[in-house]
């Protein structure tokens, strides 16, 4: 084949733009290689979770499976259409929240529980974890039930459920509020302090609602410690 052949000049063309496009892919390759290597963890500048966050995840994991357990409850049982429904928000809410807080610990690496007592993550801030109501020496967070608190409201029909119901889940509430504003304000990691924030927003909101559904029913809350 001639060099005049436009055949020829055909396949020359072809070739450039092989190898044009050749290159381009080794640029692109290169800069992904020195962007991994840019992003690997020694010199990644992004904050990992403190003992905070994960004390945080950990704690109140535990603090809402207690509440859910109790929503669920109250859900299936409650009396009152309105009690059901409140039942029903704060189950779905806490059991969202417990989802993503035990995906950050997976990420993270750590275990689902503390392998030391509860809210150790909170000492510096002058917090103390102490005996839940009714629990004697038995040391657990703010506002948990008894086992004893359990087994009555597992025993109770109706209104008497109700009313139980709301004032175990206020003081639960309650003693879990130090906590969410603990992680809102001292926990390392964006993501934590956002959802303890939210809890804390939330849980108020409910615990005015309890208080209030509590007094047209003529019941007092229970004291939280």
């Amino acid at each position: 084949m001639s060099a005049g052949d436009p055949g020829a000049a055909g396949t020359s063309t072809a070739v450039r733009v092989v190898i044009a496009v050749g290159a381009a892919l080794a640029l692109l390759l290169l800069g992904g290689a020195l962007g991994l290597l840019l992003a690997t963890p020694g010199q990644d500048s992004r904050p990992g979770p403190s003992a905070v966050d994960i004390g945080f995840a950990q704690d109140m994991t535990t603090h809402h499976q207690q509440a859910v357990t109790m929503a669920t409850l109250a859900r299936e049982r409650g009396a009152d259409v309105a009690v059901r429904q409140l039942a029903f928000d704060i189950e779905t809410n806490q059991r969202d929240q417990i989802g993503r807080m035990r995906g950050w610990l997976g990420l993270w690496g750590e275990p689902g529980s503390p392998s030391g007592p509860p809210m150790g993550w909170m000492r510096e801030s002058g917090h103390q974890h102490g005996a839940a109501p009714g629990t004697g020496a038995s040391a657990t967070m703010p506002g948990m039930a008894s086992t004893a608190e359990l087994d009555r409201l597992r025993g109770l029909e109706g209104p008497a459920f109700d009313s139980y119901f709301l004032q175990l889940m206020l003081r639960h509430h309650e003693g879990g509020a130090p906590m969410a504003r603990y992680g809102s304000e001292h926990a390392e990691l964006a993501p934590v302090r956002g959802l303890a924030a939210n809890m804390l927003g939330s849980q108020a909101s409910e615990s005015r609602l309890m208080r209030g559904m509590l007094g047209d029913r003529g019941v007092a809350p229970l004291p939280l410690g």
